[in-house]
């Protein structure tokens, strides 16, 4: 299955990085950090993926961004 970032999902959700911050209710640096490493995010943040990204968390990539494009450039 195809998997993307968490950037990745709020960009084709069309939303800048404070819109989406503010749905979430957390602060932009929050949330520019989940993005780069979203492996200890909180279970509350979780939950709200799915309404705000309109995504489900399965094709969600969890972990460091630097993962994920090493893993990319390997598959």
């Amino acid at each position: 299955m195809l998997k993307i970032t968490l950037k990745a999902a709020r960009v084709n959700a069309g939303l800048k990085l404070t819109e989406a911050a503010d749905l979430f209710g957390i602060n932009k640096d929050t949330l520019s950090k989940y993005e780069k490493d979203s492996t200890n995010v909180p279970r509350k943040f979780l939950i709200s993926i799915e309404d705000v990204y309109q995504i489900p968390l399965d094709h969600i990539f969890f972990g460091q961004q630097s993962e994920f494009f090493r893993k990319s450039k390997t598959a």
